[in-house]
């Protein structure tokens, strides 16, 4: 039976932006935005955005870039992962699993 993943997404933003950083989130396309009905915006400050995300069963959501972030699974499953440049990686995540990662797209 498959089942649906369920994640937690904790952004992490510094307090003291530089101005280059600034100038670049014109151009940063976060996954709430491109992909908003698959993730639900549970807080948002600045210095942290909670994001909720559900994706069904041979559901994907669209390119989106994240920033320096914790992510929080919930509910796991079987993934595949599109990445900018066309690769893709197949990754399994138990219930549960908590990891961190640098800003990438996806």
């Amino acid at each position: 039976m498959k089942t649906s993943a369920i994640a937690i997404v904790l952004l992490g933003m510094a307090l003291n932006l530089s101005a280059c950083a600034t100038a670049n989130q014109q151009d940063h396309r976060p996954a709430h935005v491109t992909s908003p009905d698959q993730y639900r915006v549970l807080l948002e400050n600045d210095q942290v955005l909670v994001l909720e995300m559900v994706l069904e069963p041979g559901e994907s959501d669209r390119l989106h870039d994240h920033r320096d972030e914790t992510v929080y699974f919930q509910q796991g499953g079987s993934l595949r992962i599109s990445l900018a440049g066309g690769e893709a990686m197949d990754v399994t995540v138990p219930d549960g699993h908590v990891m961190w990662h640098e800003a990438w797209t996806h």
